[in-house]
């Protein structure tokens, strides 16, 4: 294991570090020089570093705009040196804030540098350690979980692209229907193949039968040249046919027709086309209850409702949202200004704490739209607009309270072993027996491997 402390040193005073060099060589660092931040970043190619310690003499200093962009693009935790008058200066101190894990005037005391610059490498080590998550990687279509639930979603999607039968995806608006739908095509034998989404709620209802099916020229007033519908362009792939519970029940006959035969009929055209496309379909609606209602076709439900995706809400797998808070910070990082680092802990247990109505969707644009307003370096919960009045979801007896506490402290007793059984109720002080009749309870299953 290599043990070394590998500092980067940038700039130097006029009276001369290199007592200062020589000392802290003597504490363990290994020092590596750069003359001002463009070279850093020559240096930090050729060997990287722990952590940066920068000297900033602000008597000569032009290039705020300069420095912001190296320091944050670094991923070290950064000490800067500068002289005690500069801190009379409202930009520089603004700057030390936002970008600086900490600053020691001169003249230097290394053992009170030494200590900064082992705190600052810590801090960086932990960021590292920390800022992932488990995903089902899929080019641009991330799935971020780590919950047990996320884990048998993953699993699901993988067994059902190993296959060709249509599949059913349901799950409430915003929680990435359509992510599990490029998922499972990503990861299929259709995979090459292109992929069609297509929102059946949003298609005008004068239109739909063009746009799915396709017309001829002259078909009609206004077509003016052949079109090709979306299920003939899916050819040799799949088509996502999302929110199909809007359909209207002409339109599911002709969409019945298809899934029994694969062949398609242009609008004004009498060619039978045949078309080799896997349908995956999804909606936010019960189809069970739509069926009973008499608005979707029983029988068109159960040629769609061959495989089942249940996309859980995001207040079910609480402990992702961290996850999924820090990773669609990064993943939009480009949107902030660089001052904002991350989120404080109140907006993080705030986020955990709320109910989340439009799931996913909602999540990414609280986020972005706080990245963009933030003015600090973490983004709290007013940037997030959950100030703490709006989190309480309604009044709660103390009974339901209770309930409340107990269902939280046995789902983390479990994810911290693992879900194994014996070692979970040993954290909580309790029987195996107890604890499998309050899992019950609280209809918490018994997921992978308890034991």
């Amino acid at each position: 294991m290599d043990d070394t402390k590998r500092l980067l040193l940038v700039g130097e005073s006029e009276s001369g570090l290199s007592p200062f060099v020589r000392d802290i060589v003597g504490r363990g660092w290994d020092v590596r020089h750069a003359s001002d931040f463009g070279h850093a970043n020559e240096v930090l190619d050729e060997t990287p570093c722990d952590v940066g310690l920068a000297y900033l003499d602000f008597h000569q200093f032009n290039g705020q705009t300069e420095t912001e962009r190296f320091l944050s693009s670094t991923p070290l935790e950064w000490i800067a040196l500068i002289d005690q008058p500069t801190l009379d200066r409202g930009d520089i101190c603004h700057m030390l804030r936002q970008l600086f894990y900490a600053y020691h005037t001169l003249p230097v005391d290394a053992e009170q540098i030494d200590c900064l610059l082992t705190h600052a490498m810590a801090m960086s080590q932990l960021s590292l350690s920390t800022s992932g998550g488990d995903t089902l990687p899929s080019h641009e279509y991330e799935m971020v979980g780590t919950t047990p639930v996320m884990q048998k979603l993953f699993n699901t999607i993988r067994r059902v692209a190993a296959v060709d039968a249509p599949v059913f995806i349901s799950g409430e608006s915003g929680t990435g229907k359509e992510l599990a739908a490029r998922a499972i095509h990503e990861r299929s034998q259709r995979a090459d193949g292109p992929f069609i989404a297509v929102n059946c709620g949003a298609l005008p209802s004068n239109l739909i039968q063009s746009e799915l099916f396709g017309h001829e020229k002259g078909a009609f007033t206004g077509a003016s040249q052949r079109k090709t519908g979306r299920i003939e362009a899916a050819q040799g792939g799949t088509l996502f046919l999302d929110e199909i519970g809007d359909l209207p029940l002409d339109m599911q006959v002709n969409l019945l027709r298809f899934l029994e035969d694969h062949h398609i009929q242009r609008v004004g055209g009498l060619k039978e086309i045949p078309v080799d496309v896997r349908i995956l379909a999804a909606t936010h609606v019960d189809l069970d209850k739509a069926v009973q209602e008499g608005s979707f076709r029983e029988d068109l439900y159960h040629r769609l409702n061959v495989l089942q995706v249940k996309i859980p809400a995001l207040r079910e797998r609480q402990e992702d949202i961290e996850v999924l808070a820090r990773f669609f910070f990064d993943k939009f990082s480009d949107e902030k200004s660089l001052q904002v680092k991350g989120f404080s802990q109140e907006s993080l247990a705030l986020m955990r704490h709320y109910d989340w109505p439009g799931n996913i969707r909602e999540l990414i644009n609280r986020v972005r739209r706080a990245m963009v307003m933030c003015e600090n370096r973490l983004i709290r919960p007013i940037d997030l607009g959950l100030e703490r009045r709006k989190s309480t979801r309604h009044a709660m007896t103390l009974e339901q309270a209770r309930d409340n506490a107990e269902h939280e402290a046995i789902k983390a007793a479990l994810a911290r072993n693992k879900y194994k059984i014996q070692n979970a109720a040993k954290d909580l002080g309790v029987s195996r027996v107890t604890l499998y009749r309050l899992m019950d309870k609280h209809s918490i299953g018994r997921q992978q491997g308890t034991t």
